[in-house]
Order: C-alpha cells, then structure tokens, then sequence
C-alpha cells in the first residue's frame, strides 16, 4: 500500500531559531498558540540551508559574511564552519557559480578537524556538496555517517535521498523517505516526498504532495523550487500549457530560479512559440551556464534547421563540462547524451560505461544503453534501456529509445508499442525525438490484420553488425534496489 501525502504540517522550519550559530528546530507547543521569533536575512538563510531547501541569495550573503566573519574571529568554531561550507554549497547550486565548491570543500573539512566526533552537521553539508557534484558514492557515505551520529535528526535525510536515487538503489531511497517522514515534517519533507513518488511513477501522489509544498511555502526561493517541480510533472505528462503557467508562477517567486527559465524555454518550443523559447534558454545560459541547458537550446536549434547555432551550443557544452570538472563537478551523463546523438558515440559508449559502474541510476541505464545502439551494439543496449524502463520513472525519452532499438533489432510489434507510449506520455517530449518517433511509426505501418504471424514491416537497410559487448554491472548501491 502506498503512503500517504502528508498534509498537516507541524514544526516546520520557519519555526526554528538561531542561537550561538546553531541551527535549533522548535518543537510544536502543543496549544499551538505561541509563534515563532521572526527570522532576520542570516536566520532565514540557516533554517533553509539547514532543512536543505532553497535559501534566497540575499539571505545566504548575509549568512556568509556572518560566518566569514565569525570564522577569522573564532577559527576553531566548528558550528561556524559547517554553517558556512553548507551555505557556500546552497550559494552554488543556486548560482551555478561553482567557485563556490572548492570553498565549501575546505570549510566543511575545517569543521571535521575541529570536531571529528558528533558533528552531523558537517557530515549533511558534505554530502550535499557531494550531491551537487553528482559524486553519489560519497554523497552516500557523508549521509550514512551523519544519519550513524544523529539517527534522530532529519535533515540528514534529504542528502542521503538524492545519494540513493543517484546510485539506483530504490530500497535505500524507500527507508531513507520513512525515516524523513516519521521525524520531519514541513514544506522541505513534504517536496522529496513529491520527488521520490515521480521517481516511482505516483504521479497523483507526487502531484498533491507538491502542491501542498508549494501552498505552504513561506521563502519565495522554496516556493519557486516547489511550483517547479509541479510544472515538471505537468511536462512530463505533456501538458505544456500548464507547465508554462507552473514555470511563470515560479519565476514570479524567484526570479532568479535559473531551472524554471529553462523549463519555459522547454514548453515554449511545445507550443510552437519558437522565438520566445530561444530567448527563454538563452537567458537561462547567460545567467546559469549549465551543460543540460546547452544540450537543450543545441536541440531546438537543431530542430529548426539552425546547424551553426546548434554545434555552436554543443561545444558551448564540451567547455562547460571541462570547466565543470575543475571543481569536482561529474557532468559525465549529458557529455555522454551529446556525443551519442551529435558526436563519438564510440566515446559515449566509453565514458558512459564507467559512469553506469559509478552510478547505476536508471538515467544512466538509459543513456548507456541509447548510446550503445548509436554504436552499433543495439541488443547490449536493449537490455539496459528496458532495465531503465522497469526500474525508473514513465519516461516518454525512455520509451522512445526502447522503441526506436526494437525497431533496429525487427522486433516491430515491441517498437510500434514503445514509440506510441512515448508520444502518449508526452507528446512534446524533445523537438529532435518527437519527429523521429513519428517517422519510424509511419514507416512501420499499423499491424496487418492477419495477426502477429503477418506483423513484418518491410527489410531494413544493410547495417554492419558488431560484436555485442557485455552489459556492465551497477553499482552495488544499484542492485539492492532491483
């Protein structure tokens, strides 16, 4: 039986002080009568860097300078330390600054010195550090060893989330979402709750859980994120004109909210509103330099026959991953996504087996196994894509890559099916793959009457067969969530 959404919140972090640096969480008054101390720039800042939720970048400056300043003053005060690491790390991710991760590294590391023993909070700054590098192993380990020193103290709990949904492993992320939800509550718990129903496939749940996050949000930078991840869900069931509404309404919280941007560029171009969304992903870069945001505008050039614009974003995002992996940041994924469709994809195949071994997320499933079968090697890719398909999210991407493999491999009844299930999940899905699946179907056909005995399209073109490499294995985080 599946959980229920939370919807009564108590003890939210807006109800948390700041005493002496430490970040103190207040439990509910039982009478419900007393409010809580109103927060100033640099409490706000602590109460959302401390729940993990998004902080304002006003508010995180001031925090900043606070601790910059108490840490010249006090260099063996460990809390100050972590407070600031973790803050340079919620300045970054925001940002897309990544300058910021270095420092982050070596305050989050100064606190540990300080104080190895019983200092969780250092431990959840370096796991998110290590989240937002996409180093999911060592997310793993900062996590486990915070939720080992303080099992009782729940904002551990969202780090160590993102580390299992990175790594693949479903069972980890399932007992990390409990202990979420038996010992926290608020806006912070009830958005990974939405996250991790989509990565189920509860689009229901994930919905209501998401929409209460974002009616209940107080900080507009939270309640850009949540509003986000609603217009997601609308996209991803192909609802762009929804999407778009979802994406304003955070934009209108959060100017700066850089993924909401690049979301209206996306359901912009679904609606045909071409010039609108090239000014929307374009403002995105300019502001948020981001690989994917890269790959996206490269496509929708691509699709609008714009050839030099379009390598002109694809080697935009070659540098931006170079750069990326100065400071520790894995963009392996969407390097690997590039080269299979517009570059090597001998070399994606290369780059994307070891980052499968490092992190077996069904993401990396799927962008292996495509880019495989752009190599040549189309059942090693089947099997990974269809383990995608089982262990992720409905994906239209997903689907589509399956049906477009079966079509190569002349299982053409499974390809039919698979490219209809993409175009029904969202039929706006990419402006390079939405075409594609509409050209295969038309040249596949509809089934013969004569039943699955007749169900032959015609010969494909000759295509050199190679020999069929073996699927590699996950990680082992991965196979305890098959």
């Amino acid at each position: 039986m599946r959980p229920s959404v939370k919807r009564v919140l108590i003890g939210s972090v807006a109800g948390s002080v700041v005493l002496g640096g430490v970040l103190v969480l207040l439990p509910p008054d039982g009478g419900g009568k007393a409010k809580p101390p109103a927060l100033g720039p640099a409490g706000r800042a602590m109460a959302a860097v401390g729940a993990g939720a998004p902080a304002a970048l006003p508010d995180l400056a001031v925090l900043i300078g606070e601790r910059e300043a108490q840490v010249r003053a006090h260099p063996r005060d460990e809390q100050s330390w972590a407070v600031l690491g973790s803050a340079y790390v919620a300045r970054g991710v925001r940002t897309a600054d990544f300058r910021d991760f270095p420092k982050a590294d070596r305050a989050l590391h100064t606190s540990l010195r300080a104080r190895p023993e019983g200092n969780p909070e250092a431990l959840t700054g370096l796991a998110a550090l290590a989240n937002a590098r996409r180093d999911f192993r060592s997310a793993r380990k900062w996590g486990e060893l915070a939720v080992k020193q303080a099992p009782k103290r729940w904002t551990a709990y969202p780090a160590l989330i993102d580390a299992y949904s990175g790594l693949g492993d479903a069972k980890g992320v399932g007992r990390a979402l409990e202990s979420l939800q038996e010992l926290g509550s608020g806006t912070a718990v009830l958005a990974r709750s939405g996250q991790v129903y989509r990565d189920r496939g509860w689009r229901e749940d994930a919905n209501a859980a998401l929409t209460d996050a974002a009616a209940l949000a107080v900080a507009p930078a939270a309640k850009a994120a949540a509003l986000h991840r609603v217009a997601e869900l609308a996209w991803e069931r192909g609802e762009p004109t929804v999407a778009l509404r979802h994406y304003d309404a955070a934009l209108a919280a959060d100017a700066e909210h850089h993924p909401s941007l690049a979301g209206r560029g996306r359901a912009l171009a679904a609606l045909g509103r071409s010039s609108e969304a090239l000014l929307a992903y374009r403002s995105a870069l300019a502001k948020h330099p981001l690989p994917e945001y890269a790959l996206e505008l490269g496509e929708l050039y691509e699709s609008l026959r714009l050839a030099p614009a379009a390598r002109a974003q694809y080697d935009a995002l070659r540098t931006l991953v170079r750069q990326a992996r100065t400071r520790g940041i894995n963009n392996e994924r969407v390097l690997g996504l590039l080269e299979a469709d517009h570059g090597d994809a001998d070399a994606a195949v290369k780059r994307l087996t070891a980052e499968y071994k490092r992190h077996g997320s069904p993401e990396t499933a799927d962008a292996l196994g495509w880019a495989l079968h752009r190599s040549g090697e189309s059942e090693a890719g089947l099997k990974l894509v269809t383990k995608a398909m089982d262990k992720g999210p409905r994906s239209a991407l997903f689907a589509f890559h399956r049906g477009s493999i079966e079509r190569e491999l002349q299982y053409y009844g499974a390809s039919r099916r698979h490219l209809n299930e993409a175009l029904r999940i969202n039929p706006y899905f990419s402006p390079l793959g939405v075409p594609a699946a509409k050209r295969a179907l038309a040249a596949l056909g509809e089934p013969p009457e004569g039943g699955p005995e007749e169900m032959y399209a015609p010969e494909p073109a000759p295509h050199v067969t190679r020999p069929t490499r073996a699927v590699p294995r996950a990680p082992d985080g991965a196979r305890d969530g098959d």
